[in-house]
C-alpha cells in the first residue's frame, strides 16, 4: 500500500507545480478495452478537449491495442493545437510509460505536440 500512497502524494505534488505554472497538461486514462486522453487546463481544471478510442469518428475497432492508442494520440495532438496549445505536459496518470500509454504519446507526438 505504500507504494500506491506514495505515487498519489507524487503526482498531486507534480500536477500543484502545473497548476501554479498553468501549464496545460494531457492526462491518459487507460483500461483493459479502452484508452483515452483529456487536455486539461491546470490553472483551474477545465477539460479543453478529449479524445477515447469509444468514438464513432475515429472508427477504432477494438480499443485496447497499440493502434488505437496512436490514434487516439494522434485525435488529440490535432485538437490541442486547433486549440492553440502546441507544448503540453504528459500526465501518464501513474502507468507505466510502456505499452499503450508509450504509443499514444508517440501519435501525439508525431501530430505536432511537444512534451
Amino acid at each position: 500500500m505504500a507504494k500506491e500512497i506514495a505515487r498519489i502524494r507524487r503526482s498531486r505534488k507534480q500536477r500543484a507545480l502545473l497548476q501554479k505554472a498553468g501549464i496545460v497538461r494531457l492526462a491518459v486514462f487507460r483500461s483493459s478495452n479502452n484508452i483515452s486522453a483529456q487536455l486539461i487546463d491546470s490553472s483551474n481544471g477545465n477539460v479543453l478537449a478529449s479524445a477515447s478510442s469509444l468514438q464513432k469518428d475515429l472508427k477504432i475497432k477494438g480499443g485496447g491495442n497499440i493502434d488505437a492508442a496512436k490514434k487516439v494520440g494522434s485525435e488529440i495532438a490535432k485538437k490541442s493545437i486547433d486549440l492553440g496549445h502546441k507544448k503540453v505536459s504528459f500526465d501518464r496518470s501513474g502507468y507505466k510509460f510502456h505499452g499503450r500509454v508509450k504509443a499514444l504519446a508517440d501519435g501525439a507526438r508525431e501530430g505536432g505536440l511537444d512534451f
